[in-house]
């Protein structure tokens, strides 16, 4: 493959694009990569296209090493398939809704589970034909609410996704563990720093279920991990330990004390240190967040009230992540007016279970343990307040807040705190989807056997920007290899026979094999071909300029930003051993 600069459909950018947050978003707009079209919308341009298909040519080579089947389906979907499996309601206003012009409805497919699973039922029935993994390489749409940083966070993305059909557990956990050896060499191959976590199922539904991280400051998953022993999870999958349960016989009496004046945590705690006497810290308090959760497709509107400990927040993407499907939304001043028993800022759980209140706590609430909570009265709150005694919540939530340095729940150790983009996501579904579709296999007993999938996916295009993310510097983009939409960039600094010459190497290089790109451009300044060198980041760059007249070129190392003068006579196997 040769570009020719002179004739590339491009147009690099000095300046960063109003809209950009975030590096890759930056450079891959600046790069002339891609170009936006809408919000979450972005159109591919030569050099992005590139390498969106070198990533989509290594998922594919490694999902046939692995056995996988392609199939590909299409991205108008009519309603039918995902009403069978509820998710035409569960996915709320993510879906992309459409009617035809007869009035039936229809959708831009999300993610495609309902469709494998008809599509193995209608061709597959004897036992003989499994285990079968099938894969696609498809566009996606959801109707993102914020859709942000680039190709990060789109409304319309590529996307791998497989499915594994086996007819027992053991052959899911085989099909698991094969799809998460095929993810790692992908990444590697990809050249994107990864981390693996424990992750939640949400919407997808399953059991076990692990997310592959690219760490980065600019992502925006929150994953823990301990350097102890090795354990890492999602924020949103995090488990707390819960503290013993306490002995209910000799804890002292609950009291109401007034604590006019008390609207925060840190003001409640020290007025009843002053003027109460006692010796509280904020971690001693019980807070007590209304929210209202809604159903998607049911009219129903449920109030619940979570209890976490008072030095901690309640974090909505964990808070989001534990209710599922259900969708959670803080009360506000007409909800409060509504249900006149909640007094707004000295709730307390006392009297939840009298008003019909369903009432979650975080696991460190345990049987025995004793808060300062509110006290269900304007100006009131009531201390030593004991869990099982003077209120029984109806269960446990995971929704308070992770932090640095809380405990390991494998190990106790302390765990650290970082931010990464999700890159791939391989979750066990069990038989949820093949329930709902009643995808069986005639056994060797001539009975059914409902068969087990699996459910696998990688963000094909968010993975550019991942790597433009983790790839960069102070000067442009710096592709790894094997993603890279060219493998050596020569720039002709300008005079004519440098071009010339830049030319000939060019066409020299393609005939070994190289994937290159020339710059050929007359009338354009030395300095602007060097600063499009490295802002384009091709891991070999090639300078022909006034060493032309010596017999030697510029060879520069992208990556390690090393360069030497090497015979012209020599360029072409220098070049060569340089890109192998």
């Amino acid at each position: 493959m040769l570009l020719r600069m002179s004739s590339l459909f491009l147009r690099t950018l000095r300046d960063d694009p109003a809209d950009a947050e975030v590096p890759s978003h930056k450079l891959l707009v600046r790069a002339g990569f891609v170009r936006r079209v809408a919000p979450g919308i972005y159109s591919w341009l030569p050099l992005g296209k590139l390498v969106l298909e070198n990533v989509t040519r290594i998922v594919r080579e490694e999902m046939n090493r692995m056995g996988g089947q392609e199939v590909l389906f299409p991205a108008l979907l009519p309603r039918e398939y995902y009403e069978a499996t509820g998710r035409w309601t569960e996915y709320g206003d993510t879906l992309f809704r459409l009617q035809d012009r007869k009035g039936a409805d229809y959708l831009l497919g999300p993610t495609h589970e309902e469709l494998f699973t008809d599509m193995v039922k209608g061709e597959y029935s004897s036992y003989k034909d499994y285990p079968v993994t099938l894969y696609q390489i498809q566009t996606k749409y959801r109707d993102e609410a914020r859709p942000r940083a680039g190709i990060l966070r789109g409304r319309e993305f590529l996307m791998k996704d497989s499915y594994s059909f086996d007819l027992d557990d053991d052959g899911l956990k085989r099909s698991y563990e094969q799809h998460r050896e095929t993810y790692i060499r992908t990444f590697e191959r990809l050249g994107i720093e990864y981390k693996i976590v424990f992750a939640t199922s949400g919407a997808m539904g399953g059991s076990a279920s692990e997310e592959f991280l690219a760490p980065t400051p600019t992502g925006e998953d929150t994953f823990v991990a301990c350097h102890s022993c090795g354990y890492a999870a999602n924020a949103e999958a995090v488990t707390t330990t819960p503290p013993a349960v306490r002995d209910l016989d000799g804890a002292a009496p609950m009291r109401v004390l007034d604590t006019p004046d008390t609207p925060t945590i840190e003001s409640l705690v020290s007025y009843v240190n002053e003027r109460h006497g006692l010796s509280v810290t904020a971690a001693d308090t019980l807070k007590n967040v209304v929210v209202k959760v809604t159903t998607p497709g049911s009219d129903k509107v449920e109030t619940l009230i979570v209890g976490v400990p008072g030095d901690r927040e309640v974090d909505f993407k964990r808070l989001e992540a534990a209710l599922t499907p259900g969708e959670p939304a803080i009360f506000e001043a007409a909800d409060f007016a509504a249900h006149p028993g909640l007094v707004r800022g000295y709730i307390g759980p006392q009297v939840l279970r009298e008003l019909g209140i369903r009432y979650l706590v975080d696991p460190r609430v345990v049987t025995g343990t004793s808060w300062v909570t509110g006290a269900n009265e304007p100006g009131k709150h009531a201390v030593d307040v004991v869990a099982g005694r003077d209120f029984v919540p109806d269960g446990t939530i995971e929704a308070a807040e992770v932090r640095a340095g809380d405990p390991c729940p494998r190990c106790g150790s302390p765990l650290s705190i970082d931010r990464g983009i999700e890159i791939g996501h391989i979750f066990q579904l069990g038989r949820k989807y093949a329930d709902a579709a009643g995808l069986d296999a005639l056994g060797p007993d001539g009975k059914p056997v409902r068969i087990t999938m699996g459910s696998y996916g990688i963000g094909v295009s968010r993975a550019v920007a991942v790597i433009a993310e983790q790839a960069h510097d102070q000067l442009g983009l710096v592709w790894p290899r094997e993603v890279a939409p060219a493998d050596v960039h020569i720039v002709g600094t300008g005079k004519e026979n440098q071009v010339e010459a830049a030319l000939e190497l060019a066409g020299e290089l393609e005939a070994q094999g190289l994937r290159v790109l020339v710059d050929d451009r007359a009338q354009v300044s030395p300095g602007v071909k060097f600063k499009d060198a490295e802002l384009l980041g091709l891991p070999t760059i090639v300078v022909i300029g006034r060493g032309l007249s010596q017999g030697v070129i510029e060879l520069r190392d992208r990556v390690t930003g090393v360069k030497e003068e090497i015979p012209l006579a020599e360029a072409a196997t220098r070049i060569l051993a340089a890109c192998r």
